[in-house]
């Protein structure tokens, strides 16, 4: 599936989104990915797989300045990579979907919950990372950090998988628009959180707060021992077929 070319979206904002889709029945099913991440990840693709094995729809795909589409990463803010994939669920998928986000993708998923219920069948998170630009980038700086920040409008972030994240003004700004663990939050449809202990980016203490703070008639969140951010394992990857199984089963009960 990997190797299949992507196909385009031109949206309503002027970007190009790169995206894979696969038919079949509905409710289908949307990755969202995490931040500099790609939809030519370990688990994207083999979620695709796993839909297609159950015979249902698949949309993955890349955000603004991400993968194979268009622009630059450090141009983009939390609104416009919301606005992505609003505009490839638009384009893409017909019916309720089960959004599966990852990281970031589970922070876009909520706020896709909270800007339009009515298209979710059900949701799973892997080390979702709500309001992560505010408690964790802002909140871990110093104020010589934040400071050159705001006079330069970047700096320089070390990060444990690739170059230096690039964090700008803009997303800073702009993530304190979208913050959804300080507003009410309903999510009125099975939900799966999920989140490993040893995840170095994402504390186990944000899936809890997420869990204490949403509302909703089927929550439930699962801790795994030594799983860190990727969550990749063979044994995490089933984990999280597992859950999609369990939102499928109780969105369609």
């Amino acid at each position: 599936m990997s190797d299949q070319k992507p196909g385009y979206l031109d949206t309503p904002q002027g970007r190009r989104i790169a995206y894979h889709r696969t038919d079949g029945a509905g409710p289908g099913i949307v990755f969202l990915g995490g931040f500099m991440s790609d939809m030519e990840g370990t688990k994207a693709v083999h979620m695709q797989a796993a839909a297609i094995a159950r015979g249902r729809a698949f949309l993955r795909l890349d955000y603004s300045g991400h993968g194979a589409s268009s622009g630059a990463f450090e141009d983009g803010c939390i609104s416009d990579w919301v606005a992505d994939a609003v505009a490839a669920i638009e384009a893409h998928t017909e019916g309720p979907q089960i959004l599966i986000g990852s990281s970031m993708g589970g922070w876009i998923a909520l706020l896709i919950a909270r800007m339009m219920p009515q298209w979710l069948a059900g949701l799973v998170t892997i080390a979702a990372a709500p309001d992560f630009t505010e408690d964790s980038m802002w909140a871990g700086m110093n104020e010589i950090e934040r400071a050159k920040l705001m006079r330069q409008g970047r700096i320089f972030m070390p990060s444990d998988y690739d170059a230096p994240y690039t964090i700008t003004r803009n997303l800073i700004e702009d993530g304190r628009k979208n913050l959804v663990l300080r507003d009410k939050l309903e999510l009125p449809f099975p939900v799966r959180f999920l989140q490993g202990t040893a995840d170095k980016d994402v504390d186990r203490s944000v899936a809890l707060s997420l869990l204490d703070h949403a509302k909703g008639p089927d929550m439930r969140l699962t801790l795994v021992a030594g799983a860190d951010h990727r969550f990749s394992t063979p044994d995490c990857l089933d984990l999280i077929e597992a859950a999609l199984d369990e939102v499928t089963a109780q969105a369609a009960g």
